[in-house]
């Protein structure tokens, strides 16, 4: 199980990289007759809020859940290079599904906020 920790470990280092992109990227506001700068102060809190959404656990529980269904079906095969080469795979899987899964949270809490202040989201 070592080295599940570390497939792991290593898989939350690689997504974390990627968290500082840009959180509202693809939302698309119809800016016709919006005080911009009003709309950047705006659109700075509401990235604010989304970044509470703890992308890490979900990155985790998906490394998790990924390895353990990846190495239950090594299991069934029943060779133990079977197991860990499947679970480490899971692993990474469920890692970069949990990962988008967060970001995508992340990018509706900006939607969210954004129409609760009175802009139009187009998407």
């Amino acid at each position: 199980m070592k080295w599940l920790s570390l497939v792991a470990i290593l898989a939350l280092v690689l997504v974390s990289g990627c968290a500082s992109r840009q959180r509202s990227q693809g939302i698309i506001v119809d800016t016709k007759g919006v005080d911009m700068q009003q709309y950047w102060q705006d659109l700075g809190e509401c990235r604010e809020y989304a970044n509470q959404v703890n992308t890490s656990a979900k990155v985790a529980k998906g490394a998790i859940g990924g390895a353990v269904v990846a190495g239950a079906v090594g299991a069934v095969v029943g060779n133990s290079d079977a197991v860990k080469r499947g679970a480490g795979a899971g692993a990474i899987a469920g890692a970069a599904k949990g990962y988008s899964r967060g970001e995508a949270e992340k990018r509706q809490v900006v939607k969210n906020c954004l129409r609760g202040r009175g802009y139009r989201v187009l998407n």
